[in-house]
């Protein structure tokens, strides 16, 4: 079997993606590198890792051709880092990561400056921080009291914030605290706030024993990690309701059952699993990381007389090779910690999934939301699996084992070389890239806008849509403007009801068959599987507890929920006067906000700032107290259309801040703007001419500025607020997918 032959086909906006995210920029930030180059770059870099196994150079060299192939026929993609990292100097090529905080301040530290090499070089972080003493518990060193693990939390929240990825990863954490910890109700709560703890995300690490006390309406114990003893009981049912009423709320916690995932811990002699990474697909022990990739199920069908099919050959070629090209990454990875290194070469898991299973099953006629659906899901899987282990025999039998073989579940069983093969990673970006649906999501839109240079939106349409509607003869351009009003075709009343059945998107699809579909692909899964379950709006807390027990019932390793709106909700939402809240049936009174005056003598500075369209100088001055309180802009020699509207972002910019409103709420909005001529500057990429009066107004601040929320949970000016459903790069749709947040525009990824 060979993949295809012939020129890389990419979509406008995967070359996109591709030019923001991966491509090489020499020191001018210039892309300096095509799309082959990269594929070529990664396809080499890999093979070079079986010179270690005595291979030829002629043997290196057919699989290097053979691993191009493999990419750039879309088949396969390895994640994000090793498309960006591979064979250049930095060299890190892993997703995810896990590190472990111990209850003394030297580990504790240790992981906060651990999880900022790893952010630095593309990867992300998970976190348990159970073993932590509880507030108020004592410290015997000081004879004082513990501050517990959640004011911990925000220091690792801080230091990632504080820690630049050079524009082409964010930092994000998966926090994680045992259902049995004294804090667990604090924990819960912990993101009621939409200014704390924005870098995590967070899951609550539930037993069996708990499931047990909910299912029974008993109480169950809680212990301090300290001393081991039990400090305590609690109704199980309050805590479950809690963790349902926040995930109603927001989104978080989710819930990771801890007791499943070390029921199929392979190596639970090395230890025990206390976290996963910060999507919840990939338990680790501490200091291990994994190499994710996906097949690309979309390239997995075949027409024969016109029928579609299910191509096993070529899905079992494709696992083999990316099982393969997967063990390779673990050689020439360059890893941020010798600890890492050490173990993640002692166990060489791998996590190979896949991703356009909605674009399969589209293909095939068969919609999302059937039985038949769920028993492919199965089928696909569990071949993938089975092919996946085969190929991890064949490189045991040629290279030898895992190191930590004769510890594991598989001794005296199967010779393989890798402890974990399979892994349903989210494919946000990488999806993009391949022009498929992320992950075993459902599509997220059948038609939608993406916002493009200038103000620009073009119709994006599921290309497997539009040949239908072709063939139909009732595609035009007003038809994908009216899909894309809502994202889905349910109300389209021209269009066939067999055609609504099979295109179905994430919101015409029912929480249950989400879980279906979630337990269908964790049946064969190694390690776990990422994926959100969607809500409409109007969904109830008896809802999303319905989920959580069924997810428990099917035998998934955890749950992602998220209601439509409700973060929305959370942050655009305004706070009731005392006075309302007291008298609810009091009519409402308007209450005009009138901007302070100028008065006639004000400091303040100039900076320039360097843009597209030339040299921009914002001057900003200060009030009585310090802080900004109008700007006023000058764009040089530009003059038009750049000018004016610069001089605009500079008067209402004014206006807000004599109004009253928090510059960092400005800066918020303004940021991440991009027109068609960026610019680069000592500090990073000037995406626009707001950008940069964003930017100069960010820098402006002190780093004490006082935040929005005056109860203690603030924000620095410059943390970065996802506003779910609007990107904050470029003002695309935001969806949630896979557990996390992705847009399609332009590949912005909250999970890095």
């Amino acid at each position: 079997m060979k993949t295809p032959a012939g020129a890389l086909n990419l979509t406008q906006n995967a070359l996109k993606v591709l030019e923001k995210r991966y491509l090489k920029r020499n020191e001018d930030g210039k892309v300096i590198e095509t799309p082959q180059e990269l594929f070529g770059r990664v396809a080499r870099h890999m093979a070079s890792a079986d010179v270690t196994y005595g291979k030829t150079d002629a043997q290196i060299k057919r699989l290097e051709h053979e691993f191009y192939d493999l990419m750039t026929s879309l088949w396969f993609l390895p994640n994000s880092p090793t498309l960006m990292n591979a064979g250049r100097e930095l060299g890190q090529l892993s997703a995810c990561f896990v590190l472990p905080v111990g209850d003394s301040m030297e580990s504790i530290f240790d992981a906060v400056k651990y999880a900022a090499m790893i952010h630095k070089s593309g990867g992300g972080t998970g976190f348990s921080f159970s073993r932590l003493r509880p507030a108020g518990d004592v410290v015997g060193s000081t004879k004082g009291v513990s501050s517990g693990p959640i004011s911990f939390m925000t220091v690792f929240d801080t230091a990632t914030e504080a820690v630049k990825q050079g524009g082409t990863r964010r930092g994000a954490n998966m926090g994680m605290l045992r259902v049995d910890h004294p804090d667990i109700m604090e924990f819960i709560t912990c993101k009621n706030h939409s200014a704390r703890l924005n870098n995590f995300n967070i899951s609550v690490g539930v037993t069996e024993d708990f499931m047990k006390a909910v299912e029974l309406d008993s109480e169950y114990e809680l212990l301090n990690p300290r001393s081991r003893k039990v400090v305590g009981a609690v109704r199980a049912r309050e805590v479950f309701d809690l963790i349902v009423k926040q995930a109603w709320k927001n989104g978080e916690p989710g819930i990771v059952f801890l007791d499943r995932i070390n029921a199929s811990n392979p190596t639970p002699a090395i230890g025990e699993i206390e976290s996963t990474n910060p999507c919840g697909e990939q338990p680790l022990l501490p200091y291990e990381s994994c190499n994710l990739g996906s097949i690309n199920l979309a390239r997995m069908v075949k027409f024969e007389q016109g029928q579609p099919a299910v191509d096993w050959p070529r899905l079992k070629y494709t696992t083999g090779k990316a099982v393969h090209f997967l063990d390779n990454v673990i050689d020439v990875n360059r890893y941020p910690l010798p600890q890492i290194d050490e173990m993640t070469k002692a166990n060489r898991k791998i996590g190979l999934g896949v991703m356009g299973w909605a674009d399969m099953l589209i293909q095939l006629g068969i919609p999302y939301n059937s039985d038949e659906a769920i028993r492919l899901g199965e089928e696909v899987m569990g071949f993938i699996q089975t092919e996946g282990r085969l190929a991890s025999s064949v490189l045991a039998e040629d290279r030898g084992p895992f190191p930590n073989y004769e510890q594991s579940i598989f001794n005296g069983e199967m010779l393989v070389r890798n402890a974990t093969v399979t892994t349903i990673a989210p494919t946000g970006t990488l999806s993009i890239l391949a022009g498929c649906s992320s992950g075993i999501e459902p599509l997220f839109a059948v038609s939608y806008v993406r916002n493009v240079m200038e103000g620009t939106k073009l119709i994006e349409t599921n290309i497997n849509f539009e040949e239908v509607a072709r063939g139909l003869g009732i595609w035009t351009r007003e038809l994908a403007e009216r899909i894309a009003e809502h994202g889905t075709i349910a109300a389209i009343a021209e269009l066939p009801d067999e055609v609504k059945r099979v295109f179905v998107t994430s919101h015409d699809i029912s929480p249950v068959d989400h879980i279906r579909m979630q337990a269908a692909f964790q049946k064969y899964t190694d390690n776990a599987v990422s994926k959100t379950v969607n809500f409409a709006n109007s969904a109830t807390t008896k809802d999303v507890e319905d989920v959580y027990m069924l997810a428990y019932t099917l035998a998934c390793k955890g749950v992602t929920v998220y209601r439509d709106g409700s973060r929305e909700d959370q942050v655009l939402s305004t706070k009731k006067s005392k006075a309302e809240q007291a008298t609810p049936s009091a009519p409402a009174v308007e209450e005009k906000v009138v901007p302070k005056k100028r008065p006639a003598v004000i400091n303040g500075s100039t900076r320039l700032m360097k843009t597209g369209c030339g040299h921009l100088y914002v001057t900003i001055n200060e009030d009585e107290n310090g802080m900004p309180f109008e700007i006023f802009t000058n764009i040089g020699k530009a003059g038009g259309c750049a000018s004016s509207q610069a001089e605009a972002i500079g008067r209402l910019i004014s206006l807000a801040l004599r109004s009253g409103l928090e510059a960092q709420e400005l800066v918020k909005q303004l940021k991440g703007i991009s027109c068609h001529q960026p610019a680069w500057a000592e500090g990073g990429r000037i995406l626009s001419c707001s950008d940069a009066i964003a930017k100069a107004l960010e820098k402006y601040m002190p780093t004490d500025a006082p935040a929005a929320d005056k109860g203690g949970n603030g924000k620095s000016h410059n943390s970065p607020l996802m506003i779910i459903g609007a990107c904050p790069e470029c003002g695309g749709a935001v969806e949630h997918e896979g557990g996390c947040a992705v847009c399609h525009s332009c590949g912005f990824t909250r999970c890095g």
